[in-house]
């Protein structure tokens, strides 16, 4: 019998579970992937920098496809990312283009994947709320919005740091 090569996966978690998740897939002998960045968070009385997940809800895990069914019994795990009914195979460039990244000391922000026609919210700024639709994108850092909630079509150039896919529309 042919023994299948180990890939890496891309595996979704329940909110806030990723770190758990890892440490659990660790103990049970699974090379994982956790990018995290540490960000400074203030509370009322405080100050403090905490490690936070790179992408919210994910990790990478590299074990062979046909096993990947032991990693779905792992409590916090919602579900192997898939592209129809294949497990996305998350390339081993990626992943050490990311290492690479956070190791150099570079500060990256996951930010939702857009293309031209998809439904977004307006999520800070003085149009916080107002959704609309994805109709160019220009350079890499500016979006061209149809605003259709305030009763006409405008395109406006909003920054894409200030924009979230609208995916449940």
């Amino acid at each position: 019998m042919k023994k299948l090569l180990k890939s890496w996966i891309a595996i979704y978690t329940k909110p806030r579970h990723e770190k758990r998740v890892a440490k659990e897939l660790i103990s049970k002998g699974y090379h994982t992937y956790l990018p995290l960045v540490k960000e400074r968070r203030k509370w009322s009385d405080r100050k403090k920098w905490v490690e936070l997940p790179l992408f919210k809800s994910y990790l990478f895990v590299q074990t062979r496809l046909n096993e990947t069914i032991h990693i779905l019994k792992i409590p916090g795990i919602v579900r192997i990312v898939k592209f129809g009914d294949k497990i996305a195979i998350i390339n081993k460039k990626s992943i050490d283009s990311i290492k690479i990244l956070l190791k150099e000391g570079y500060k990256p922000k996951s930010t939702d994947y857009l293309l031209k026609g998809d439904s977004v919210i307006i999520k800070e700024g003085p149009l916080k709320g107002l959704t609309g639709e994805v109709t160019q994108l220009q350079d890499k850092n500016y979006f061209i919005l149809k605003i259709d909630s305030i009763q006409s079509s405008i395109s406006v150039k909003i920054d894409k740091a200030f924009l979230k896919s609208d995916k449940a529309k």
